[in-house]
């Protein structure tokens, strides 16, 4: 993976590799600078108390909420519901395709 890919995106799903969440799925909600970002799922981690995070603890995954982009670059805010709703739509297509692929 070269470095164009591993910067994260506002509004990009990521999973997260290291620490006490490790293995579950965020969306990048803000980047402070090139090394952390903050991250939130609506969930354990809501919008109004994000995770700073480190880019080498993360896993870039490649899909993008239109929903939390638009809201964030539009108002500056989303809602915890965009973020829980982003992350499922997230499992429910790529990861249960991945799943799929592993059975054939």
């Amino acid at each position: 993976m070269n470095e164009s890919d591993s910067v994260p995106r506002v509004g990009q799903v990521v999973r997260i590799r290291q620490g006490r969440e490790a293995g579950q799925f965020a969306v990048v909600i803000r980047m402070i600078d090139e090394r952390f970002v903050l991250l939130a799922d609506g969930e354990k981690r809501k919008y109004d108390r994000p995770k700073k995070k480190n880019v080498n603890h993360i896993e870039v995954m490649d899909f993008i909420s239109p929903e939390v982009q638009s809201s964030l670059l539009e108002t500056g805010r989303v809602t915890n519901g965009k973020l829980r709703f982003a992350i499922t739509k997230f499992v429910n297509e790529v990861v249960t395709d991945l799943k799929k692929g592993d059975q054939h």
